[in-house]
């Protein structure tokens, strides 16, 4: 189109503007026509330059505006609680890998609830096989309290923000690890030595017992030969990504306190709810006492501990998280001695909401120094593609990543995203454009690191 429009318009302004002997009132019609024709002329050589623009850009942002249109048919669909549709971004995970020529294959361990494993085969199948795992669920958004609509993926063209549940946590990464493999093998003709899958599983967000709990036992896990995994980490407000070398184990603790039941004027000592009180203040000062620390700069925020008559029973649940830095003992005994004593008609409930220990009883921690190969390779392999790591964390939160830990494999947690604003299960979460084709680059750039590495023999 810009052919037809410029030539011509240079040959009609080039023969209107040769010199010829007018009357005057020939001279005013054609004055008052050349006017005319000077405001057409303007306005074409604006559609003109408009259409350039357009071309130019697409032309130029062709292969970004593809992965960035799949990301946000990603995060249309509602995969939120308490009634995920897990069917439906399946399927179109499905028709991505069959697009590169990916195997798949879907695991059911309980109905409804879908695993879903791609696999690019490697040169070397006998080698343990890298994994990068994602969920397919997210927390429920509350719509009116959100800008947009929060499974819309509405795309600022202002600030490029996309927002939509999941954004960030993690169907970022999920499209990411796709979109990495499909560069790969499209644009770069690489081929792994070691085999690479990308599992996407259900639950995550409530626990997952019945996603990956039940995979990691299964034999289909098993014949993975996994030697190594990559989860879900979270963004960094600077420059640095951050990673995450552990979780915080969950804890539902549950203390009940008995006393002689009476009406609410009478005064008697070791009532129940005085005693249930007495162990809340105890539990508060505690949780202020880690606080300190952290605030002291001794500790970061992820290593400390983050439910009118007087009746017989009385009950306060918390929610306690314990960082494999902690030894578990001492908090059982903690909670026997000072919490909750017999002494003052206390008892109380642990529910340990998963694993705190691997398979040999160690800590559910993956090491991140020199001991650890695949922390050397995936260091570099961030560095190469213009990444900076920032020091290695414990998560403040609970992720699948604790299932394969506690079977003795290294994994580290990793969302791409520097200068973003930490939003998961926050009102108005978004991704700008240019932080997810970033994560793209770097997970390409991981993505052939870890399964090109080979241990030296000997």
């Amino acid at each position: 189109m810009l052919c037809v429009y410029s030539f011509p318009l240079v040959e009609f302004f080039a023969t209107v503007s040769r010199p010829v002997s007018l009357s005057l009132s020939q001279s005013t019609l054609l004055q008052s026509t050349v006017t005319s024709m000077a405001a057409g002329r303007h306005m074409l050589l604006m559609l003109a330059a408009a259409i350039l623009f357009s071309f130019t850009s697409s032309g130029k942002s062709h292969e970004e505006r593809e992965p960035i249109t799949r990301f946000k048919q990603y995060l249309r669909f509602n995969t939120a609680h308490p009634n995920p549709n897990y069917t439906a971004p399946v399927s179109f995970l499905i028709s991505q890998a069959q697009s590169i020529g990916l195997q798949f294959k879907t695991l059911e361990f309980v109905p409804n609830k879908p695993i879903l494993l791609l696999t690019w085969p490697g040169s070397d199948p006998s080698l343990p096989s890298i994994l990068f795992n994602s969920h397919l669920d997210s927390v429920p958004a509350e719509p009116d309290k959100w800008s947009h609509p929060p499974f819309s993926a509405f795309h600022s063209p202002e600030t490029g923000q996309i927002f939509a549940r999941g954004s960030q946590d993690d169907k970022c990464i999920a499209i990411q690890y796709i979109e990495a493999i499909r560069n790969l093998i499209l644009v770069k003709n690489f081929k792994p030595i070691r085999t690479v899958h990308a599992s996407y599983v259900p639950d995550e967000e409530i626990g997952g017992f019945d996603g990956m709990a039940k995979f990691v036992e299964s034999n289909e896990f098993r014949e993975l030969n996994v030697g190594f995994v990559m989860d879900e980490g979270q963004a960094s407000t600077n420059d640095d990504f951050r990673v995450f070398y552990a979780d915080r184990s969950p804890w539902h603790l549950i203390i009940r306190a008995k006393g002689a039941p009476g009406h609410g004027s009478r005064m008697f000592d070791n009532g129940a709810m005085e005693n249930l009180m007495k162990s809340v203040e105890m539990i508060t000062k505690f949780r202020e006492s880690q606080f300190d620390v952290v605030k002291a700069g001794r500790a970061a925020n992820s290593e400390g501990f983050v439910m009118n008559m007087q009746p017989s029973e009385a009950e306060a649940g918390f929610d306690a998280r314990l960082p494999p830095t902690v030894d578990p003992d001492l908090i059982r005994r903690r909670i026997a001695e000072e919490w909750a004593p017999a002494i003052r008609n206390m008892s109380y409930e642990i529910i340990e909401k998963g694993p705190i220990r691997d398979y040999k009883g160690r800590p559910l921690m993956t090491l991140t120094d020199d001991s650890n190969p695949w922390w050397s390779v995936f260091k570099r392999a961030v560095t190469s593609a213009g990444g900076k790591l920032g020091k290695p964390e414990i998560l403040a939160s609970t992720t699948d990543a604790r299932y394969m830990r506690q079977l003795g494999i290294p994994v580290l947690g990793f969302s791409p995203m520097a200068n973003t604003p930490i939003l998961l299960h926050d009102h108005n979460e978004f991704l700008k454009d240019t932080v997810f084709l970033k994560g793209v680059e770097v997970y390409e750039s991981v993505i052939s690191s870890l399964s090109s590495f080979v241990e030296p023999s000997g």
